[in-house]
């Protein structure tokens, strides 16, 4: 792993965290080991690549503090429609650069985001591709990687349209 990409497993896991997802405090001192190991430089790093089993529930407090020494760290908007609209973004900018599965991001999209927007017309593709990807069949004629490729140019005309006051950024 090079030092680019830790800090980029850094950044997306305290994105994970600020959009509300459950992130073990095993894989965030994993996520500090592997930084350490690509040479990251962070006064806290080494304390949390180094928590023993027994320290675990002293991660989360000095992940978010890595995060803010690295300046990575990310408070998504206070408006809890603006906070679903980053989400949305976030997830779909994973789906286009290909770090995120289709299925999975555009499933996160339709179960976390949609719905609690009431399912906004800008959301309808993805959410289109997440139903498509979640009940394909063989039968349908069209193999899972189209419906695949749909989902990563869905999520791509969804960021292409970004307005920049909801992005959250």
């Amino acid at each position: 792993m090079t030092r680019d990409d830790a800090l980029r497993q850094l950044s997306r896991i305290g994105r994970e965290q600020a959009f509300g997802r459950h992130v073990g405090s095993d894989r965030l001192i994993q996520a500090g080991l592997d930084a350490l190991i690509a040479e990251v430089e962070s006064p806290s790093l080494a304390m949390l690549a180094g928590l023993l089993r027994s320290e675990q529930p002293e991660a989360p407090a000095l992940f978010e503090q890595v995060l803010e020494e690295l300046g990575l760290l990310f408070r998504p908007p206070a408006d809890p429609r603006a906070a679903k609209w980053a989400m949305a973004y976030w997830i779909a900018g994973q789906i286009a650069d290909g770090t995120l599965a289709p299925a999975t991001g555009t499933h996160l999209i339709w179960a976390d985001v949609a719905y609690d927007l009431g399912y906004p017309e800008e959301l309808q593709s993805l959410v289109s591709c997440a139903l498509n990807l979640d009940e394909w069949e063989e039968s349908w004629g069209v193999s899972v990687e189209e419906l695949n490729r749909e989902a990563v140019e869905a999520a791509k005309q969804f960021l292409s349209k970004k307005p920049t006051a909801e992005t959250g950024s």
